[in-house]
């Protein structure tokens, strides 16, 4: 497939300079100076250190110029894409506003104090994203998408409605840092109603299994709707549980709970991942176990963790989502896999574990018998995972993928402990950024359990299963009125 030619069969690609409307060009840049703003604030929060803020309504801190920066970039680099990828459908400056809007909007969800604002925000952006999966009206299966997305992100509000009445009635308080400050009074039936629905809001807006269906049929959304998706849309729940970390850090069953839900989440999406046919499935799947693995660290107390993961998942699927349909051409019938040899075997295993010692001692983290050795064990595992795929590639010689694995692996490992750090000094005025929990018994069977089905995936051994393979090809399917069947079906105009 990589080798093949085709004959242009299209005109000329259209000058986005000169065919473009209005809207859409005045909207890139407008979003563009937004990202300016967002980096003239970020870098005068580390200048001055400081909340600014309107009392009662909102409050910006080191969580928010961070998220601004990150939303208006993705937002930024998605309207200039669009400009060429629009350019001619009918939907253009509707693509164009709807993607504005949901900007300014996140925007203004991680600024907002009020509890009633932030409920209202939070809806609008899932309302928002609905409109992109089904921006292409003339196609029913694109309405069937949007129909489900709004389903599950109503249920998404909804749930969060409660939990705020739940803290808003338990606290007295009707802001985010109001129930923050009060944490330390919160317990009984009505803190356990609130931060259950807390928790599954969060799950539902990140897609962790089994609310995951929503994602998957959501491939009628034009591809850099997706990119903004995959981005920043599904990274709410992680923010979510950031910003009400005093509320789930008040009971170490519900952590434990929380962990539990994202490994779950992170081991099915690597499962899920292994059944699809085409790339954006294989990038859907791929998004359901990051954002299990970016809930699990929260689960773990470390909240700046799991924002780090967020942000810099998001630069990946955002360049994996908009060059997805090169990844076809550069895909080869002839690259294969091996399974790695004594050697490579040797290499994978000690780069893991070089990898989590840097890690450890770059952080700290992992140095005493608390939840911060189960965090080492993921970077571990993650590690390790990279490195077999290096190991297992034999389009390059033996030793040239020996040599790279610690050379790529060990510097990705130091800039990811640097911007950790950077992160969890940027979010300091949080109420709680980091709060690791005593290991339990319980804790050590959930890493067990964890890694016993990681080495058994990494093996292969569920590829040996027909029946695996079918129950993850059914949980795996798309709402049946989403997909696309005919040629014809893809005719917008």
């Amino acid at each position: 497939m990589s080798g093949r030619t085709s004959q242009t069969t299209v005109g000329a690609l259209p000058d986005t300079a000169a065919e473009s409307p209005l809207v859409p060009v005045a909207l890139t840049w407008l979003v563009w100076s937004l990202f300016a703003a967002s980096i003239a604030a970020l870098v005068t929060r580390v200048q001055f250190g400081g909340t600014w803020s309107i009392p009662g309504l909102v409050a910006i801190d080191g969580l928010t110029v961070l998220m601004w920066v990150v939303v208006t970039f993705f937002s930024g680099i998605v309207h200039s894409y669009s400009r060429r990828y629009m350019a001619g459908s009918a939907h253009e400056s509707g693509f164009f506003l709807t993607v504005f809007g949901f900007t300014v909007t996140v925007m203004g969800l991680v600024a907002a104090d009020n509890l009633a604002l932030f409920g209202c925000l939070w809806l609008a952006m899932g309302l928002l994203m609905a409109n992109l999966v089904g921006i292409v009206g003339e196609w029913k299966q694109a309405q069937a998408a949007a129909a489900v997305a709004r389903k599950y992100f109503l249920a998404s509000s909804a749930l969060l409605g409660v939990a705020l009445t739940g803290l808003w009635l338990a606290t007295g308080a009707t802001t985010v840092s109001g129930v923050a400050a009060a944490a330390e009074t919160l317990g009984g039936p009505m803190w356990v109603v609130a931060a259950g629905a807390l928790v599954l809001a969060a799950m539902i807006q990140s897609a962790l299994v089994p609310f995951h269906r929503w994602l998957l049929s959501s491939m009628t959304a034009p591809t850099p709707a997706s990119a903004l998706m995959h981005a920043g849309f599904v990274n709410a729940g992680g923010i979510l549980l950031a910003r009400f970390a005093p509320v789930v850090t008040v009971d170490a069953t519900l952590m434990l709970a929380v962990v539990v839900v994202g490994a779950a989440s992170a081991l099915s999406g690597k499962l899920l991942k292994s059944v699809q046919p085409d790339v954006k499935s294989e990038l859907a799947c791929s998004t359901v176990g990051q954002m299990g693995f970016m809930i699990m660290q929260a689960g773990l107390g470390f909240f700046g963790a799991a924002i780090t993961h967020l942000v810099l998942h998001g630069f990946y699927k955002a360049y994996q989502f908009l060059g997805s349909g090169g990844q076809v051409e550069r895909t080869a019938p002839g690259e294969t896999s091996e399974h790695a040899s004594g050697v490579g075997l040797a290499v994978t295993l000690l780069t893991g574990l070089a990898g989590g010692v840097l890690f450890a001692v770059l952080t700290g983290k992992g140095t005493t018998l608390d939840s911060g050795l189960l965090l080492v064990l993921f970077v571990v595992l993650t590690t390790l995972q990279a490195a077999h795929s290096v190991v297992g590639h034999t389009s390059l010689p033996a030793a040239v993928r020996y040599g790279a694995v610690p050379a790529v692996a060990l510097p990705a490992i130091t800039v990811y402990a640097v911007v950790y750090e950077a992160v969890l000094a940027l979010l300091r005025d949080l109420p709680v950024v980091s709060a690791p929990t005593e290991l339990s018994a319980l804790h050590a069977l959930v890493a067990a359990v964890f890694l016993a089905a990681y080495v058994a995936l990494e093996t292969g051994v569920h590829e040996r299963s027909q029946r695996l393979y079918v129950a993850l090809v059914n949980a795996s399917q798309p709402a049946s009125s989403t997909v696309l069947t005919a040629t014809e079906e893809y005719n917008e105009y």
